[in-house]
Parts: C-alpha cells; sequence; structure tokens
C-alpha cells in the first residue's frame, strides 16, 4: 500500500499538485581518527616512554621514540634558560650589576639578542600592600624562571622615596626601564591573576599559555576555569603602569618630585 501511495504521490507530483518530496539530508561523514601525533602530543616524558615499551608495531614505537627525545631536549633547553626562580633581596651597591647589566645578558640560544627580563621590587617592610604583593612576586618569580625577580627597600634604593609610592616594580630589559609600576594595588587589593597579566603586557614574563611542562600545563589548564588569561588582560588596562624613565607618583600633591636613577 506504502509503494502504491508513492506512485501515486509521484504521479501528483509530476503535474506539481503536491510538492516535490523533501530531500533525505546525507548522513554526516564521521570525524576523522586522530593522528597519533596528536594523541600523545600532552604526555610527558615518562608516559611517552611507558607507552614506548607496550606499544607492539615498530612504526608507532619509533614515533613515539622521537617524540619522547624531541621532549626530553627540549625539557634540557627550559632548564638552561630557567636560571633563577626565586626573588634576590639586592642592596643600591648592586643594583647596576644586578639588574642593570643582568638586563643586557641573553639567553642561550637566543638568537634575537632579547636580553633578559629583570623585575626590580621596591618594598616596605609592615605596609599591608606592599607585602601581600612581596608574597604574589615570590609565587611568580617560581612560576617563571626566566625572569630574574630582584627585591630592595624602596628608600635604600631611592633615598626618600615617599611611602605613598610602594610597591614599585621596575621592569628592564636590555639594560632598559621597559616599564614602571607605582604604588601597586594602592586603589584595591589586587589578585596575583592581575599583576601576572600586567606583567606579561610589560614583556617580563612570558605568557602563560606558553607553559614550560606538560604537568604545568595541565596544572594551569585546572586553574582557569575561573581567571581566564583575556580577563586578567581586562583587569590589567585599569592599573598605573607607566613606561617613563622618571618615576613619577600618581597624587597631584607630589607630582613636582621626580626620583630620578643615577646608579
Amino acid at each position: 500500500m506504502a509503494n502504491q501511495d508513492t506512485e501515486f504521490n509521484d504521479a501528483l507530483r509530476k503535474y506539481a499538485i503536491i510538492p516535490p518530496r523533501e530531500s533525505t539530508p546525507p548522513s554526516p561523514s564521521p570525524p576523522p581518527s586522530p593522528s597519533l601525533e596528536h594523541l600523545i602530543d600532552d604526555l610527558t616524558t615518562d608516559e611517552l616512554r611507558e607507552l614506548g615499551e607496550e606499544v607492539t608495531d615498530d612504526d608507532v614505537h619509533r614515533t613515539v621514540e622521537s617524540f619522547r627525545r624531541h621532549r626530553i631536549a627540549e625539557e634540557r633547553r627550559e632548564q638552561k634558560r630557567a636560571r633563577f626562580g626565586q626573588v634576590y633581596p639586592i642592596g643600591r651597591d648592586d643594583y647596576t650589576r644586578e639588574v642593570t647589566e643582568a638586563s643586557r645578558l641573553d639567553e642561550d640560544g637566543d638568537d634575537k639578542g632579547r636580553g633578559t627580563a629583570v623585575v626590580c621590587f621596591l618594598y616596605k617592610d609592615g605596609i599591608p600592600r606592599s607585602d601581600r604583593t612581596l608574597a604574589h612576586i615570590r609565587t611568580l618569580a617560581a612560576r617563571y624562571p626566566r625572569t630574574k625577580f630582584v627585591s630592595i627597600v624602596g628608600d635604600k634604593c631611592i633615598p626618600d622615596l615617599p611611602d605613598s609610592r610602594i610597591p614599585m616594580l621596575i621592569i628592564y630589559r636590555k639594560g632598559e626601564i621597559r616599564n614602571q609600576l607605582i604604588s601597586w594595588s594602592a586603589d584595591r587589593e589586587r589578585r596575583i591573576e592581575e599583576l601576572e597579566a600586567v606583567l606579561v603586557l610589560c614583556g617580563a614574563i612570558d605568557s602563560p599559555d606558553r607553559p614550560h611542562s606538560a604537568n604545568e600545563s595541565r596544572r594551569r589548564d585546572d586553574e582557569s576555569d575561573d581567571d581566564d588569561l583575556s580577563s586578567r588582560m581586562r583587569s590589567a588596562t585599569t592599573t598605573n603602569a607607566r613606561s617613563e624613565k622618571n618615576i613619577r607618583g600618581p597624587t597631584k600633591d607630589e607630582s613636582d618630585s621626580d626620583f630620578e636613577f643615577d646608579m
């Protein structure tokens, strides 16, 4: 009966008495299978070693071993570049050597001659925002060991530096001041993610989207659900970062005072 009905309807459609039959949409093609390289790209060197011991296919084994050797080479290069990893206290007499001159040194294998990013943190004990920021600086120094972080008491670095300018961060690269953060978090309490984002914008640290290891990548992915990089960047646009060589305070009544570096 269904066939007769279909034939009858076909005759009606031939003379445009009823609309044409709707065409059956083609079945979607199955997604392509992920490549072996894609599947093993996020594995650690230990996981790659274990996988290489388990597989029996020679071609797969060669591919896994190639990835493992490449990963080991990357980690060794990264270890050579991770020269710091902590905050180094300095005095005024150390400033030229530990900050200005240190920022001129290129990393091993840096064919672009970018120098070394140095973040100089000026602080004063007992000022809550300074103490909080120092804790953030210590965390970031461990997280970004390719950047050199140093700390110095503010008025030991710049004579008569007012407490209102504390904490202060001065970012160097290639022997020059690239940016300054003055009275950081004086307007409101700021999170470590905001400071991290500002230092990314200043070129002092690499973007968190470029992790130093697979394990670090997974850990940061877990932490970034609520605080992704774009939101941190938006927060960073409200900071009082400056690029001038002179360090000027943010308040109008102190705007006549310049603090020059003569190290």
